[in-house]
């Protein structure tokens, strides 16, 4: 009887642990590439986690702290990442396998479209920084390697037609060490392309005897978009948006959107594009700007990315025409 017992207990053990296993084998795994700690990005991916967390059984999400969307797409193309937030002209440059991606295409697809990231050139007044051509002699951060804020700021420079390695001093930081370098008198301005506010630069404008100024810089917007294939827009960064900002802010902007592999199944792709459509009050609690994720804006000509089939059938079952 004991015996028997014995082996009785040993064949439960074992359906328990082949039970155990094949939920562990189910658990679908996302990590969710965003960008630094100071932009809009990083919060925002750590919010979109927790959704998915919290709604999707068998779901486990995760957020990454990353240089931005070079380095996002790279994640994708890697397959290091399953999800990640990206601008369209890095995204583009990626599937193209052109500049920063030569020779290393990215077989990427669009799950939504999210919100307008907005160019801001940033300094304070004292800096002799009016307009963007008073730039030329200034030491001026592009943004950190990997990010989209470097390659949509090599473009606005050159559109208004400077050199940006001859025609300044040039580092690459990210928008909190960014606004670090310009409080402590290492640099002039930067260049930042995020979402509204963002934090880095709300702290350089709340500094005590500091008064932010943003550059305009409309004007190279048609040269941009005859190189590049028009896919950046003119925008404006309101007045009161950050401390000390007396004047609306006339500026390029360019979509955010977001992406995964081309190889995502179908129902993946789909169960996070209908949370985040079906939650996006707990994502605007995050961040004010996830308030423009939309069925109206999910849209070939705000992503020229092809767009992932299993995103294309709820937008499809929701009445949106892709």
């Amino acid at each position: 009887m004991k015996r028997n017992g014995l082996i009785f207990a040993a064949l439960i053990g074992g359906v328990a642990l082949m039970a155990g296993g094949a939920l562990a084998q189910q658990q679908t795994t996302i990590a969710i590439a965003t960008g630094g700690t100071g932009g809009v990005y990083y919060p925002l991916g750590g919010g979109m986690a927790n959704v998915l967390t919290k709604h999707v059984p068998g779901y486990a999400a995760t957020a990454r702290v990353t240089g931005g969307s070079v380095d996002n797409l790279k994640l994708i193309g890697s397959k290091q990442s399953e999800v990640a937030l990206v601008m369209v002209d890095a995204a583009v440059d990626a599937v193209k396998g052109e500049d920063k991606f030569k020779g290393a295409p990215v077989d990427a697809r669009t799950l939504m479209v999210l919100y307008p990231n907005r160019m801001h050139v940033v300094t304070i007044e004292g800096k002799g920084i009016e307009k963007m051509s008073d730039l030329k002699g200034k030491r001026v951060s592009t943004g950190s390697p990997g990010s989209a804020t470097e390659v949509m700021a090599f473009r606005v420079i050159e559109a208004a037609g400077l050199d940006k390695d001859k025609d300044m001093r040039r580092e690459r930081l990210g928008v909190a060490e960014s606004t670090n370098a310009i409080k402590d008198g290492k640099i002039d301005a930067y260049f930042w392309v995020g979402g509204l506010p963002t934090a880095a630069v709300t702290d350089l404008g709340a500094t005590p005897g500091t008064k932010l100024k943003l550059i305009d810089h409309t004007e190279v917007l048609e040269k941009m978009n005859a190189k590049y294939g028009g896919i950046y827009s003119a925008a404006v960064i309101p007045a009161k948006t950050y401390p000390g900002q007396d004047k609306d802010n006339a500026i390029t902007s360019v979509q955010n959107i977001l992406i995964s592999n081309a190889s995502m199944p179908d129902k993946v792709a789909y169960d996070i594009v209908k949370t985040f459509i079906e939650h996006k009050a707990e994502l605007v609690a995050v961040h004010g700007e996830a308030a423009s994720i939309d069925l109206a804006t999910q849209v070939q000509k705000n992503s020229p990315i092809q767009w992932h089939p299993g995103a294309v059938k709820y937008f499809t079952e929701k009445g949106v025409k892709m």
